[in-house]
């Protein structure tokens, strides 16, 4: 299983950016779908999540302003982000669990890089 991440880059705060994620390879069914940031020296934090159902998830530091969605058939999740703030600025990652013929496992991205500045 590979997740291909993009859509990062440099924008204003007040600005908008939109994630994608596309997963590819034998996979069975995608369990969650969701994005987590990092940034430098501290710890990797949980942005938002989806489930198969469609069920969505979000931190208190981007409800409101975020909406990740998912396409099943393409397995793909995005993340809408508007409104942006300089403490967004942060590698993304992407991350799904999946169940594959091996069994359930999970899976990160390599990461996007979004920073927020003027």
């Amino acid at each position: 299983v590979q997740l291909q991440a993009f859509g990062g880059g440099l924008v204003q705060p007040g600005g908008s950016l939109r994630l994608s994620c596309a997963a590819s390879g034998n996979i069975f069914r995608i369990v969650t779908s969701g994005w987590f940031r990092q940034v430098p020296g501290k710890q990797r934090e949980w942005v938002a999540s989806i489930n198969s159902g469609g069920t969505t998830s979000y931190a208190e530091s981007v409800k409101g302003r975020s909406t990740i969605s998912r396409d099943n058939a393409k397995s793909t999740v995005d993340l809408q982000m508007n409104s942006l703030k300089s403490e967004d600025t942060a590698v993304y990652y992407c991350n799904v669990v999946v169940d594959t013929i091996r069994g359930r496992s999970a899976y990160w991205g390599q990461g996007t890089l979004v920073t927020v500045s003027s």
